[in-house]
């Protein structure tokens, strides 16, 4: 059956499909009235420049041939990030704060869960150039907005930091394959292989790596952390961040998790993942990847966040539409086809039927153009 897709890619119909680009309208007008630039990267790229600083996952999840142009490896990009950066770095070349926006198709070789798709609409958005916890915030408010904006109100945002974990590994001492191994066990949550591994590792390093699960809950969490944690000055200065973005931003859910290390081999700072009440996974994530353009020559600090929209789309319950216009055929109407072209100039959409077409099955036609009293009316359709 050669009109099957392949498994987990999906065609987007005309009502899911007006949805999401209705929803993508929504968000990007979000960015770009607060200053994010909208910028729209190539699908294709040299192989190197799509995984630069991106690390091993990404490097699984992206599809990979040969230019017959050039004879070099290139990439589906399976993340619009790296993209971004490398905008940032060489293209743009800004030397204080730039701000990014973006909306596209990425491709996974296998999909992130049991019900993703492996063509993910990724839209997002990058703040460059400023080190400061206050960008942080700033990105971390634009992504609680953009869901806001689309019907979809966080209910929780939870905040971690990489910098913790990376900072006990190190002051254990810990080799590439063990600090691998502990952070496979902490995503697992799987707490008797860490009890067992940690049982062995230094004083006080086991036990802080052993806490690092039961850190999670409110802002009473970080005083929890700053007791069990060895007062090394990367977790004194991760836990202060984090402090601050509670005492920032009252108004936003956010909640602390310090054993959640997603992204740990792209991310070096501050972690976030926002939650709504409709969907049981995190629906939009990002975090601070300082250092992803040193492989394109030019260092920044860098701060951003992403989204599934197509993912999104699907939990939205209610999204305003008018309904459209059927109009007869124009024919050589010219006043009918004056009304037609005044209601699309209007906004409206107007459904011309073609001569012997006697409905339409496309857009939901709400209303009507008809001939009364020698000019062109609206009437409502009335169902049957």
């Amino acid at each position: 059956m050669n009109w099957l897709l392949p498994e987990h890619i999906a065609d987007a119909l005309p009502v899911e499909a007006a949805r999401i680009e209705g929803l993508r309208r929504m968000v990007l007008d979000h960015f770009t009235q607060r200053g994010y630039e909208f910028i729209m990267p190539p699908m294709l790229e040299y192989l190197e420049s799509l995984l630069t600083g991106a690390g091993r996952d990404l490097h699984l999840r992206t599809y990979k041939l040969v230019d017959q142009l050039s004879g070099r490896t290139m990439g589906v990009r399976a993340d619009i990030t790296p993209q971004a950066a490398r905008i940032d770095a060489h293209l743009l070349n800004h030397q204080g704060v730039t701000r990014l926006c973006y909306c596209g198709s990425v491709l996974h070789t296998l999909p992130a869960s049991i019900s993703a798709g492996r063509e993910v609409l990724q839209l997002g958005a990058e703040l460059y150039g400023y080190a400061g916890i206050a960008a942080d915030l700033d990105v971390i408010r634009l992504m609680a907005g953009a869901l806001e904006t689309i019907h979809l109100p966080v209910s929780r945002i939870d905040l971690g930091h990489v910098g913790i974990f990376r900072a006990l590994a190190e002051a254990a001492g810990l080799p590439q394959e063990s600090e691998e191994a502990l952070l496979d066990m902490l995503q697992a949550k799987d707490v008797p292989s860490l009890r067992a591994y940690c049982h062995d590792l230094p004083s006080p390093y086991g036990e802080a790596l052993l806490a690092l699960p039961r850190l999670y809950g409110g802002v009473e969490v970080l005083e929890l952390a700053a007791q069990l944690l060895p007062p090394l000055p990367a977790i004194s200065e991760a836990l202060s961040g984090l402090r601050h973005l509670f005492d920032s931003a009252p108004d936003l859910p956010f909640s602390v998790d310090l054993g959640d290390l997603r992204g740990y081999h792209y991310h070096n700072g501050v972690v976030f993942a926002a939650y709504c009440r409709s969907y049981p996974a995190a629906l939009a994530q990002g975090g601070r990847y300082d250092g992803v353009g040193r492989a394109f020559g030019r260092e920044r600090p860098a701060t951003g966040f992403s989204l599934d929209l197509r993912e999104a789309a699907r939990l939205v319950r209610y999204l305003p539409s008018r309904g459209a216009i059927l109009a007869p055929h124009v024919g050589h109407d010219h006043e009918l086809s004056g009304c037609v072209t005044s209601l699309r100039g209007q906004g409206e959409v107007v459904v011309e039927l073609l001569p012997g077409e006697v409905a339409c099955e496309g857009p939901f036609c709400d209303r009507k153009l008809v001939h009364v009293g020698g000019r062109w009316i609206i009437e409502a359709i009335q169902e049957d």
